[in-house]
């Protein structure tokens, strides 16, 4: 790690470690976003339920739940570089299983809910080191823009791999896991390139055995805590991600296609946040401008429930995919950066873990509520949540707001 001046956005991308672990981590993220499509349109065709449709982030949700701290102490124990290999190759495995059930056309609900089940495991081990190693990559000074670069690279993928994953479905249905295989295993060859600084270990006794030691880290430090449970809060009733093939196929009345659409349209508002934050980082006011950016998030929410025209609602998670990008950014530099590297996958598995509560228990709490009161009622319960939730937290967390800056 240099201790020079900190990198710039292109001194970055020459930065030959930093570049396979952004190559890596994006087609790993191209992987599970043509997943989602797959997985998603195939149990809403199979079943035509919303409440299924919630199950899909229920069943990916609990290997998390089930394994965090396991997860988190290995990112501690054990090379991170070899843990994301792992993970990579595993899923590259469960990919090929669903095309190949797919094309023999033996593939059924619950297959693709035990297939969804393993994905979240190797999920739940691959992000604590994912987030760890970074890092040990990143130039000194130069973490929060590495985290824009890093994330404004995987929401590029996000962008390309649901258009994908909605046109490679209308060819075939195993052609979208067919390109899932290819990229992972890409991605696992990738992260054996990476060379990074030397991974600190954890010191002798009970800290270094502990697997709840992240827990007690966390609740240490009132700034990681609120702004971990904030995003936990704001996204689990905000997310409107579980909704979209409903609104797809019965609002919108498009199809595969406009499904991928649908799911990218917050990865390119968030890329154009991160090429924005890429250049010019938070330097002043960052936890005001993290509640800022959760309000802004449950607004555009509203506006993408009552739409329904399919440019207003593009524009909506649009603008709620540039509003988390850079809740996302604050998240992850302020945690890496207050925690030590010998807990960093301790820390950052409960980090996963509240993330995965928000995003998948997200959807099944969304898709419950589709079922109970109807898609846009639904969503729009979300988005004022999330705006009260961002309120409330204002007051129950000072330290957070008053957080003056990062690095």
């Amino acid at each position: 790690m240099s201790s020079s001046t900190p990198a710039r956005a292109r001194d970055l991308l020459a930065h030959g470690p930093f570049l396979l672990f952004l190559s890596s981590r994006s087609l790993s993220r191209f992987s599970s976003q043509i997943g989602a499509v797959a997985i998603g349109w195939q149990v809403y065709d199979l079943t035509g339920s919303a409440f299924d449709l919630g199950m899909v982030g229920l069943v990916q949700f609990l290997p998390t739940a089930l394994l965090v701290f396991v997860a988190g102490h290995a990112a501690d124990r054990f090379d991170r570089r070899r843990v994301m290999q792992l993970c990579q190759l595993g899923q590259a495995l469960t990919a090929l299983y669903l095309g190949w059930s797919t094309y023999a056309g033996v593939l059924g609900e619950v297959q693709i809910f035990v297939a969804t089940f393993v994905l979240g495991i190797a999920g739940a081990f691959e992000s604590p080191a994912t987030a760890a190693l970074l890092p040990l990559i990143a130039p000194r000074g130069a973490l929060q823009r590495a985290t824009a670069v890093s994330s404004g690279a995987a929401q590029l993928a996000t962008i390309a791999g649901p258009a994908l994953g909605g046109l490679a479905y209308v060819v075939t249905p195993s052609l979208a896991y067919a390109v899932m295989v290819l990229f992972w295993l890409l991605g696992a060859v990738l992260t054996g390139g990476i060379r990074a600084a030397p991974q600190a270990q954890a010191t002798e006794g009970a800290t270094s055995n502990d697997l709840y030691a992240g827990v007690r880290f966390v609740r240490s430090n009132p700034a990681i805590l609120g702004t971990i449970s904030l995003d936990l809060f704001a996204v689990l009733f905000g997310g409107v991600t579980a909704l979209l093939p409903i609104y797809a196929r019965d609002i919108l009345q498009t199809g595969p296609l406009g499904l991928g659409i649908l799911r990218a349209a917050p990865a390119i508002g968030a890329l154009m946040m991160t090429a924005y934050l890429a250049r010019h980082t938070i330097n002043h006011h960052v936890g005001m401008r993290m509640f800022q950016a959760v309000i802004v998030f449950g607004v555009a929410t509203v506006a993408f429930a009552v739409s329904q025209w399919m440019w207003l609602s593009v524009l909506a998670l649009a603008i709620l995919g540039a509003a988390d990008t850079v809740s996302v950014v604050i998240r992850f530099a302020l945690v890496q950066l207050s925690t030590p590297d010998e807990m960093r996958g301790r820390v950052g598995a409960v980090n996963f873990l509240f993330i995965n509560a928000s995003n998948q228990l997200g959807q099944f709490e969304s898709g419950v509520t589709a079922a109970l009161l109807g898609a846009a009622p639904a969503a729009v319960f979300g988005g004022v949540a999330t705006v009260a939730i961002a309120l409330l937290w204002m007051k129950l967390f000072p330290a957070l707001r008053k957080v003056e800056r990062l690095e």
